[in-house]
């Protein structure tokens, strides 16, 4: 389960409308939505087609803005971010939209991915003069679309994105224009939408539901869309790529309810945990799934081995995802708080309990354990995704091998380790099978933490210092 990662910086969410009255308000909810992307963090930044504010804090959306009067943010263009950093990067300063005011014309940025070289690049822009206000990647490529005195327009930030490596998406607002780009691969996701008049874009679909807005279409691998009052316009700022879009988008990070690139968040999952039976068998009386990403997995599961599915663990909803704590120990004792057994339900029977991933085993391990003192007589794990071998340099900070437990442990280890009778991964092909309707180049899934093929290259090997989104 994904809670045990340190820290995962794509586990940000942003939010744009343009043309609408309301414009920060509806940002507000569009962050709420989507408020389990990052909880360290949010903000948002408006336009009235004069100058640009914004308003920003720690802490949870409510939290930000509770004592924030939306007429005070007034303007019809706005974009909003929520945000989860890795550790070095907590401070007020790095939250987003970040924001620049100068003579020529103001701009703020919202972006959700990781630049691989944004390093190198800060190295490069501090040699040339520039000053660097934040640790955030966000910040190069304000920097590299204004060297020189240049201008923001379509041209200048085509040609700043092009000297990004990583994955990307990114909302840029100035006065009276707002942009939104998505890497040439098109790993992070993100859409377009329409509320009556008002073009809204966003990470997840969620965040359309819950203002009202239809969905109208993806942004594509490549694809720089600018807004303003003479309509939508879109070009290709790079040769765009098979998109790989982030498997664990599907696995554990996005909203059920959500669509990404055309394929339902829930579906998918279930049809994981469906594969996942077909492929891991075992006799057992019910099966459980870890809440809340692995539900539809387990309901899945269930379905196709013809065994009765029970809610066996409890949630409590007042606690947050146990990644987003700041410390290990902090986490763990979320997972205490989070999690109950209901044991008139397992007491004395064999329980197959389905989890989206497994990193560092140590939260499995407490479950199976929780699960077992609550009367449960055998315990079978079995994962609705691969296992992860493998550093992730796009989003996910997972830096070195040594922190997964299955690059280093047979499955046989890891279900002693856990406590379990039994593990079981879903395979490669069964993720594929479960979340690909086609093969075209519009669809394809970043599996790089769990196979070792990553789209985007890179000396993966080198320590990058800065906080990435």
């Amino acid at each position: 389960m994904l809670a045990e990662i340190k820290g995962i910086n794509e586990e940000c969410g942003v939010f744009g409308i343009w043309g609408h009255d309301k414009a920060a308000e509806l940002t507000y909810y569009g962050l709420h939505s989507m408020q389990h992307r990052g909880q360290e963090g949010a903000g948002v930044a408006v336009s009235d087609g004069v100058e640009l504010k914004a308003h920003k804090g720690l802490g949870l959306v409510d939290d930000v803005f509770k004592n924030k009067k939306m007429d005070q943010l007034q303007g019809r263009i706005a974009i909003g971010h929520v945000r989860y950093s890795t550790q070095g990067g907590k401070g007020l300063e790095n939250v987003q939209p970040l924001l620049f005011q100068q003579q020529s014309g103001s701009m703020a940025f919202a972006h959700n991915g990781n630049i691989m070289n944004a390093y190198e690049l800060r190295g490069q822009l501090e040699g040339q003069g520039s000053i660097l206000q934040t640790s955030s990647d966000t910040e190069v490529l304000a920097h590299l679309i204004k060297r020189n005195g240049q201008g923001v327009n379509e041209k200048t930030i085509g040609d700043a994105l092009n000297q990004l490596g990583g994955a990307y998406a990114y909302l840029i607002l100035t006065e009276n224009k707002m942009y939104a780009a998505l890497d040439p691969t098109g790993i992070r996701p993100l859409s377009i939408g329409l509320l009556e008049d008002a073009y809204v874009i966003a990470s997840e679909t969620c965040a359309f539901d819950q203002i009202g807005a239809t969905f109208l279409r993806e942004v594509l691998p490549g694809e720089l869309i600018t807004i303003d009052d003479d309509g939508v316009r879109s070009m290709t700022f790079a040769q765009r790529r098979q998109r790989k879009l982030c498997a664990m988008e599907y696995v554990y990070l996005s909203r059920p309810d959500s669509n990404l690139n055309y394929v339902n968040v829930h579906a998918s999952r279930k049809q994981m945990g469906k594969e996942l039976a077909k492929e891991a068998k075992v006799d057992a009386d019910i099966v459980i799934g870890v809440p809340d990403s692995s539900i539809s997995a387990a309901i899945g599961f269930a379905e196709e081995i013809g065994l009765p599915y029970e809610i066996g663990i409890i949630k409590n909803r007042y606690v947050g995802r146990t990644f987003i704590q700041p410390s290990q120990e902090l986490r763990e004792q979320g997972v205490k708080m989070k999690l109950s057994p209901v044991r008139g339900i397992i007491e004395g029977k064999s329980v197959i309990m389905i989890d989206d991933s497994i990193v560092r085993g140590t939260t499995s391990k407490r479950i199976v354990q929780m699960l077992k003192n609550a009367g449960a007589k055998e315990v079978h794990v079995r994962i609705a995704s691969p296992a992860i071998q493998n550093p992730c340099y796009y989003g996910i900070d997972i830096s070195t091998r040594d922190e997964l437990i299955a690059c280093n442990h047979t499955s046989n280890e890891i279900a002693e380790i856990i406590g379990a009778e039994s593990i079981a991964y879903l395979s490669e092909e069964g993720l594929e099978r479960a979340i690909l309707k086609d093969r075209s180049i519009n669809q394809g899934l970043c599996t790089a933490c769990m196979t070792g093929k990553y789209p985007v290259k890179k000396d993966h090997e080198k320590e990058m210092p800065y906080t990435s989104y």
